[in-house]
């Protein structure tokens, strides 16, 4: 179970704050993790889905000193968190939210360049519901995936928007990725006719179902 930390439910200025779950702690994004980040992320197959190809570390650091400098519009905020195993302390990943307002979402292109995977505005076809919707993504590095990483960080993440006011989740799964449709199955999203950039839009509440129970 991830920890509540006494922050109040905002709808903008959203900041990033730890989260632990059972195995995993997330981290708030820094431009340090960009080295060790470029390892977890440098297998070409892991972009089979996720589009793009791998950074070096330098390219990596410019655009996570881009992501913590935040959203220059201020009706949106940028979450990412990289995702640290407890029980060795390596990195194994990301996760990450991009907040804003249920009505009336602003493009701007100038941000493109900052965004990592996910982080896209949301246009009139998302569900109007009240409160903020927070588009979101996960990815985890080759060597850890099969392990339950993912599902375990995003319902972290899920819990933690969902405790801060946000009331809508929105994520792109690709049709072929059954993992990642897995992932966004167990936070409770479910997909939609919507299609974004040749992915499927899924959409659920922010509040992350009970895990199953085990026998």
């Amino acid at each position: 179970m991830d920890e509540p930390t006494g922050a109040l439910p905002s709808t903008s200025g959203f900041t990033p704050e730890p989260i632990s779950t059972a195995r995993l702690d997330l981290l708030p994004l820094a431009v340090e993790h960009a080295q060790e980040m470029a390892a977890v992320l440098a297998d070409p197959a892991l972009h089979t889905f996720i589009g793009g190809e791998p950074a070096s570390r330098a390219a990596l650091r410019v655009r996570y000193e881009r992501l913590v400098a935040g959203s220059p519009d201020p009706a949106e905020s940028w979450c990412n968190w990289v995702i640290r195993l407890r029980d060795d302390g390596r990195l194994a990943g990301f996760v990450q939210a991009t907040v804003t307002g249920p009505h009336e979402p602003v493009t701007n292109a100038a941000t493109a360049g900052a965004r990592a995977v996910g982080h896209r505005h949301l246009d009139e076809a998302t569900p109007a519901t009240a409160g903020p919707v927070a588009e979101i993504a996960w990815v985890v590095g080759t060597q850890w995936q099969g392990r339950g990483i993912s599902t375990e960080a995003a319902r972290g993440m899920a819990g933690w928007l969902g405790r801060r006011g946000v009331r809508t989740l929105v994520a792109h799964v690709h049709p072929d990725h059954r993992a990642s449709a897995a992932v966004a199955t167990a936070c409770g999203l479910a997909p939609t006719d919507v299609w974004q950039d040749g992915e499927v839009r899924w959409t659920g509440p922010a509040a992350p179902p009970p895990p199953p129970a085990r026998g």
